[in-house]
């Protein structure tokens, strides 16, 4: 038995030695690889510091290193501007000094990227240059850079760094040249406004692009409004419409939707911003409208997650005949479904411990008239104390007290 116990704890031994060894081999190996990455990384873009980067272009390594101290100014590149607004310190250096170049410098930097303009504009560092040839460059140039996007205009948009270009070319173009662009989007609206990166150009066409030129875009959308709105990107799209469109017939069908559907929109997590748009900026009537749909249910909206701030957007840009609406139907509120949903026998103490209703309480004391403050402080004036004792209503509560210590206004 000792000798067998022996011969085991030997061959484990042996055991422990070669996995050792084979473990110190493969550190050997992801150390050498690990070195030759470090060379690489230096070689492209400078690694951990080891040593100066390359890129492959003298003046480029040049600026990027500053080995020999000269001071360049943005003409010493001409002939390498494609290089340059491929790197990130390159393409940086271009864009801060392209003001300074004279017509004919721009001309010749241009001809220099012309052959490469849609491999630019998806670039990450290259579209920004591109972006400067629009604002900066000459109508030719514009021309130009329209017929490489020809035939490229979904693709683009659709793109993470294309979209940006497409939306600079959309805010510079001729009237003409916008055309081009809408009409390859034709088909693929939709698409685009569901896209976190289509929907940007889709905005910029709403903005730019006049009403007799986008009505085909403008009446996909119309159609959808509602979906639209409850959509990530889609109720940005319904809130620049709103904006910015002046066609009335489009703008009256596009809230007819909103406000047939304003209770709906309010509790949505992206509806709801649609519906504090037009509490913001939507003509009288238009708010009148949405507050006379929400003040039915406005204890249940007070304490719900997204229809609070919607709420507290009436209580800001409404009349005050909308004001008394709201606050006078929370002063009302005793019916018994009321008090099943919320759990109180008083919907305004049910309100303040709230983690959303409170808030509405706040806003409601900061707007109200002085009877409706008085009647809203009767109201809580006797349970104080056991306020105190819920987290959410600590803020309304010294609200509370504060009023009450300085007495009737």
């Amino acid at each position: 038995m000792h000798l067998e116990g022996a011969q085991g704890l030997g061959r484990r031994r042996r055991n422990r030695r070669r996995r050792a060894n084979r473990i110190g081999a493969v550190g050997d190996v992801v150390a050498a690889h690990a070195g030759d990455g470090n060379v690489a990384a230096g070689r492209a873009g400078g690694g951990n510091g080891r040593g100066p980067r390359r890129s492959g272009n003298r003046l480029l390594d040049e600026l990027k290193n500053n080995t020999t101290g000269r001071n360049f100014e943005l003409r010493d590149i001409l002939g390498h501007f494609y290089e340059f607004s491929l790197d990130q310190d390159g393409s940086r250096f271009v864009q801060e000094n392209f003001e300074s170049l004279r017509p004919e410098e721009i001309d010749a930097a241009f001809n220099d990227v012309l052959p490469h303009l849609l491999q630019l504009m998806t670039d990450m560092f290259g579209n920004y240059v591109v972006q400067k040839f629009l604002e900066h460059g000459t109508p030719e140039h514009r021309a130009r850079i329209a017929n490489a996007i020809q035939g490229n205009v979904l693709s683009l948009s659709l793109q993470l760094f294309g979209c940006r270009t497409m939306q600079k070319a959309l805010e510079v173009f001729t009237e003409d040249q916008q055309v081009d662009i809408v009409s390859e989007l034709n088909g693929h609206v939709m698409r685009c406004v569901c896209d976190q990166n289509g929907s940007h150009v889709i905005q910029k066409c709403i903005e730019y692009v006049p009403p007799h030129h986008s009505a085909g875009l403008l009446d996909n959308i119309v159609t959808c409004v509602v979906p639209l709105s409850t959509h990530l990107h889609g109720c940005r799209i319904i809130r620049h419409i709103l904006k910015y469109v002046r066609d009335q017939r489009r703008r009256a069908a596009v809230m007819a939707d909103i406000l047939g559907a304003a209770v709906q929109l309010a509790q949505d997590q992206y509806g709801n911003y649609v519906i504090q748009h037009v509490l913001e900026r939507g003509t009288p009537e238009e708010k009148s409208s949405i507050i006379r749909s929400l003040s039915a249910t406005v204890v249940q909206l007070s304490m719900h997650k997204f229809a609070s701030n919607v709420i507290e957007k009436c209580l800001i840009h409404g009349s005050t005949a909308d004001r008394d609406l709201i606050i006078n139907r929370m002063l009302g509120a005793q019916t018994l479904q009321i008090q099943l949903e919320t759990g109180y026998s008083d919907p305004v103490q049910g309100m303040m411990r709230n983690p959303f209703g409170n808030y509405v309480v706040q806003k409601v004391l900061e707007v109200c008239t002085d009877e409706q403050r008085e009647a809203m402080l009767a109201r809580v004036r006797m349970q104080l104390h056991e306020l105190k004792h819920f987290h959410y209503s600590r803020h309304v509560v010294a609200r509370v007290e504060n009023l009450l210590s300085a007495g009737p206004r």
